[in-house]
């Protein structure tokens, strides 16, 4: 009996024993549990952090790089470039700035949707707010200059525009100058050649027997000398201006003029056994006839 008291007792201990690291070994495993679970939140919020770090790091990037761009938009919108850049390559600029614009605007509001988010974590630090306060400063000053460039290229294409209209209208006064430029040279080429055609005079010098082979005189037994009134050889004379022949040389001792010409308008002098004939008066002399016709023997 004594025996199987103690064998009793020693069983009650056991599964007391047993009970009792059983409910500790339970507690443990809650607790590995938790800390797994804080753990894992942890990890999620530093992956939070570090995303939100490297947008901020992306988009500052992205501002600078953007700058640089805009920079270079500044140095192609010169004065000079202005002027001697072409209306397609003008068109292509003001895309090119429209869509610099639309970055900014892009860029400013992912600042803010940033800003939000990171006000909201405890890990907003003093750094975060001065890149972002840095950050928006950049990307003010670029819409400030972008707005000024787009200014200059409309002022640009309104003086163009101007320049266009001016040089049109240059074109059509130069075009209707010119224009009148050829009808007026037009008019003296045919005055001139009316002036010409007024001053020529034909001179033929021939003995009795040429003048009647080419049938510029005509004569007769008992009959008075005809000059030019028949079917004559108008090749056979020398065509001249009558403002400048003032005088023919008649390679003969004898010479006669047998066209009409009134007297005093002309005379025939010797110079060194030869006779010569000078023109004293030519508006006098050609009053009668353009046709001089003198006879040598």
């Amino acid at each position: 009996m004594k025996k199987f008291s103690i064998l009793l007792f020693s069983v009650v201990a056991l599964t007391a024993i047993m009970g009792s690291c059983k409910k500790d070994g339970s507690g443990d495993g809650d607790k590995v549990n938790q800390d797994s679970i804080n753990n894992i939140a942890l990890n999620d919020s530093l992956a939070t952090v570090r995303a939100e770090k490297d947008s901020l790091a992306a988009l500052m990037t992205e501002v600078s790089d953007g700058m640089n761009e805009i920079m270079d938009m500044q140095q192609l919108l010169t004065a000079s470039n202005l002027d001697i850049e072409s209306s397609n390559r003008k068109n292509e600029i003001r895309n090119n700035i429209a869509a610099i614009k639309s970055a900014i605007s892009d860029r400013m509001a992912r600042l803010r949707q940033l800003e939000d988010r990171l006000r909201q974590s405890v890990t907003y630090t003093d750094e975060m707010k001065h890149s972002i306060e840095s950050l928006k400063k950049q990307l003010t000053k670029q819409q400030g200059i972008i707005d000024d460039l787009t200014s200059k290229l409309a002022a640009a294409n309104v003086t163009i525009t101007h320049l266009n209209t001016s040089v049109d209208s240059l074109k059509t006064v130069n075009k209707n100058v010119t224009e009148e430029k050829v009808k007026a040279q037009e008019e003296s080429t045919r005055l001139t050649a009316e002036v010409n055609n007024l001053n020529e005079c034909y001179y033929v010098v021939g003995t009795k027997k040429e003048l009647k082979q080419q049938k510029i005189i005509e004569t007769g037994f008992l009959r008075k000398t005809k000059v030019m009134e028949g079917d004559y050889t108008k090749s056979y004379f020398t065509k001249a201006d009558k403002r400048t022949l003032n005088s023919i040389a008649l390679h003969s001792k004898k010479a006669q003029v047998m066209s009409k010409h009134p007297s005093g308008s002309y005379s025939i002098e010797d110079a060194g056994g030869q006779k010569v004939l000078h023109i004293l008066d030519p508006n006098k002399f050609w009053e009668l006839s353009n046709y001089l016709v003198v006879k040598i023997d």
